[in-house]
């Protein structure tokens, strides 16, 4: 019989605890919807004692760096809070120098991408991370391009997963490469999670949100048009609300907000250039994240 494919997910002090357990869990059900050892997950500490992680649980790894386990079909470095601000130790790099490239696949999930990136091996790749530290990923490593919408990213033998969750869909996707699409969708349905998640992380992110701009007549104006928009925001429609000429109406507009009345033109405007920036329609996006104020968007 074909030996079990090693999983191995490095561990960090104060480990995000689901960027752990979240892809094993994947691999473990793969085992049971096959009836048979496809994989053996195992968990690799820095050193040697329990690894407390972000939330004050504590992990037993079954192995540490350095340890002659073999090389390992799949390597993933787990991210934590704090890993943007870690210096992580020559050991600690030279091990996933000389482990990361032996195996058949490697990669990271969440902010994991900051300590593999300290090895250099994510250079001229195309990787994700965590949508809030994104940019400080590429600023760190402007040999890297970072890709910030993407729920996760294939580049080759690399594979890097966005924030937390996202490592369950990374997973998904490895089984689906080994197994075929079948398998990964049994797996997805005892799950209970996206086969393939609709749109990106930034969905989530609330660095993109618009604020009013602008004069406090033309912030009123803009708060009425996203409280209204399926209304017809016609340039001479807006210059009346505000008792200016259309012409004068304009040119203000453009000064003092840096963009044209044309986009916020409609209903259907909004509509289009939401789903081209978000990868979701404003309804799909107010369904998933009802505690939002996004009132203005229930009817587009």
């Amino acid at each position: 019989m074909t030996r079990p494919k090693t999983i191995a997910i490095l561990a960090v002090p104060g480990v995000q605890l689901l960027d752990v357990s979240g892809p094993l869990d994947v691999f473990a059900e793969a085992n049971v919807q096959t009836g048979r050892e496809i994989y053996r997950p195992v968990v690799i500490a820095v050193s040697h004692g329990h690894i407390r992680s972000s939330s004050g649980a504590r992990l037993v790894a079954d192995h540490v760096i350095g340890d002659n386990i073999g090389a390992a079909d799949t390597l993933l470095v787990a991210g934590c809070p704090n890993a943007a601000e870690i210096q992580p130790d020559a050991a600690m790099i030279a091990w996933l120098r000389s482990a990361a490239p032996a195996a058949r696949r490697y990669g990271s999930v969440c902010s994991g991408a900051f300590l593999l990136a300290a090895t250099g091996l994510l250079d001229g790749r195309r990787v994700t991370t965590h949508w809030a530290v994104a940019d400080r990923l590429a600023a760190a490593y402007p040999d890297i391009t970072v890709e910030a919408d993407a729920i996760h990213v294939r580049d080759g033998q690399l594979r890097t997963a966005a924030g937390v969750t996202a490592g369950l869909d990374l997973a998904l996707a490895l089984v689906e490469e080994d197994l075929g699409h079948e398998i990964a969708m049994k797996i997805a349905g005892q799950l209970v999670m996206f086969f393939k998640r609709p749109g990106g992380q930034m969905q989530f992110s609330r660095k993109g949100e618009a604020a009013p701009a602008g004069r406090s007549a033309l912030q009123e104006v803009q708060r009425w048009i996203a409280a209204n928009p399926a209304v017809n925001h016609s340039v001479a429609t807006l210059a009346q609300r505000m008792e200016l000429s259309p012409r004068h109406f304009a040119r203000l507009f453009r000064d003092e907000v840096g963009m044209t009345p044309a986009a916020f033109a409609d209903a259907d405007t909004l509509r289009r250039a939401f789903a081209r920036q978000i990868g979701v329609t404003p309804a799909e996006y107010r369904k998933r994240h009802a505690k939002v104020h996004l009132g203005a968007l229930e009817n587009v």
